[in-house]
């Protein structure tokens, strides 16, 4: 049958096993599920569970059933990357063969940096992977001193710039990123996207990012599903940082978020109102909050209180609707460094009155956008093949 609606969420982060070529970037025998539930001392989620979870890989806490409610299956990523933007641009149907950059381990070159400061007028702090919030905490009193830019980078190829509004204002931080972007738009130093992060507060109270977040983003290199689903008048509807991923590129409609639970919440109200097409959410807090700051037992609790929001939003689907659930890549917080792992990711599909199965293994990611457009009569993505015939 084909669907009126689909509603598809991206789990960031949440692998389930290394794949074949993980040695290749450092990331043999990554599992982020299975290890993240045996670190925690086990993780219960009755609902993914239900859904075949624990048929995919071994999770504690989470052991295999006979008759799934979905239809499970396990993904490997085509592309050659580990990153948000190559496994979501996969998940729409684009193979990625040049990674993009990521400057994790090295900071950014110092040509790099001489050029934004010679381009702005101001000097540059930072210039490291951090966690926002911590290089804020500590840089920002300098900031406030000095007028400096705060400048960092995390897993994901990414040029952020943090300011405090009093200090450098929001225009004036745009400005920079805007140059930033143009620079780093040169070959040697081209990374997927430039991020204004403006903050407030003081040393004594402390400092809070504000919602003034800016993305400078590469639009996709090639059509996605989402621009085949927008020419044909369908309705593309992002949550979280979806709209960012693609610049925009495909979206109809778009709703942010500040949290995984939030997310939810949005994505449980559009279940509510009327459209024809995607909802197409992304779950950030796994990856940026507990992935990459390698929380196994915050990792966990967000799994159980996603999968509380998951029983929440299911009795809002309607018949006609399909649920997808995914993710974009691994991040094994039993791992060392702060990395992305190499990792297959799973999918469940799930529809009311749907006899659920446990699939083989599919060899892209793209096989989402593959069931997509076979579902609404768009172009096909050159990679993938649909799931649609094989569910029921």
């Amino acid at each position: 049958m084909n669907y009126k609606r689909i509603f598809l969420i991206v789990m960031d982060s949440v692998g389930c096993g290394a794949l074949p070529d993980a040695a290749r970037f450092g990331d043999a025998g990554a599992n982020t599920i299975a290890h993240l539930s045996a670190a925690a001392g086990g993780v219960s989620l009755p609902i993914l569970q239900s859904f075949g979870y624990g048929n995919l890989t071994e999770i504690q806490g989470v052991p295999p059933v006979d008759r799934p409610r979905a239809a499970a299956l396990r993904l490997a990523e085509l592309s050659n990357g580990k990153d948000t933007m190559t496994g979501h641009w996969e998940i729409m149907g684009l193979k990625t063969s040049i990674p993009f950059q990521t400057f994790t381990d090295t900071g950014f070159p110092p040509e790099l940096i001489r050029e934004l400061e010679r381009e702005t007028g101001r000097k540059v702090v930072g210039n490291k992977a951090a966690s926002g919030t911590e290089i804020i905490a500590e840089l920002g009193p300098h900031q406030m001193k000095t007028g400096d830019l705060i400048v960092y980078t995390s897993a994901d190829s990414v040029l952020q710039i943090a300011a405090h509004e009093d200090v450098i204002p929001l225009e004036e931080l745009y400005h920079v990123c805007h140059v930033a972007r143009e620079l780093t738009l040169r070959p040697e130093w081209k990374v997927g996207r430039v991020i204004a992060r403006p903050y407030l507060g003081n040393p004594k109270d402390g400092f809070k990012r504000t919602p003034n977040r800016h993305d400078y983003a590469l639009s996709p290199f090639a059509p996605t599903t989402l621009d085949r689903l927008a020419e044909a008048h369908y309705d593309v509807i992002s949550v979280g940082k979806i709209k960012d991923i693609f610049n925009g590129s495909g979206i109809t409609a778009h709703h942010g978020i500040v949290s995984n639970h939030d997310g939810m919440a949005k994505t449980t109200a559009l279940a509510d109102t009327e459209f024809t097409g995607l909802v197409f959410t992304n779950l950030v807090d796994f990856d940026a909050m507990y992935g990459h700051r390698r929380d196994a037992i915050g990792y966990k609790l967000a799994m159980e209180e996603f999968d509380r929001d998951l029983a929440s939003f299911l009795p809002h689907l309607k018949d006609g609707d399909l649920l997808m659930v995914t993710a974009d890549h691994g991040n094994d917080p039993t791992f060392p460094g702060s990395d992305h792992t190499r990792e297959y990711v799973p999918l469940f599909l799930y529809a009311n009155q749907q006899r659920g199965k446990i699939l083989p293994d599919a060899d892209t990611f793209a096989a989402i956008a593959a069931t997509v457009a076979d579902n609404f009569g768009v172009q096909s993505p050159d990679y993938g093949t649909s799931l649609l015939p094989l569910l029921g």
